[in-house]
């Protein structure tokens, strides 16, 4: 993994991850990994199903792969 840091000075660069990282931890059981490849299949599982399969509300109720579409097409 890679560290991100925003811009010095400006919260909002960092926003986003710390509200995809604040659900991760409240709907992922990390903890019950017992090595890093299991881990990683968890966190693979996760960003799956956050990004093709979970509607969003300010996305216009769509996933974000269906959004990144929508904008892509208008």
């Amino acid at each position: 993994m890679t560290q991100s840091m925003s811009r010095n000075g400006n919260c909002w660069d960092n926003a986003p991850m710390e509200s995809f990282f604040g659900l991760f931890i409240d709907e992922v059981d990390y903890k019950e990994s017992s090595s890093l490849n299991e881990l990683k299949h968890i966190m693979d599982s996760y960003i799956e199903e956050y990004n093709n399969r979970r509607y969003q509300w300010g996305l216009k109720k769509m996933t974000q792969v269906q959004y990144r579409g929508h904008l892509i097409a208008a």
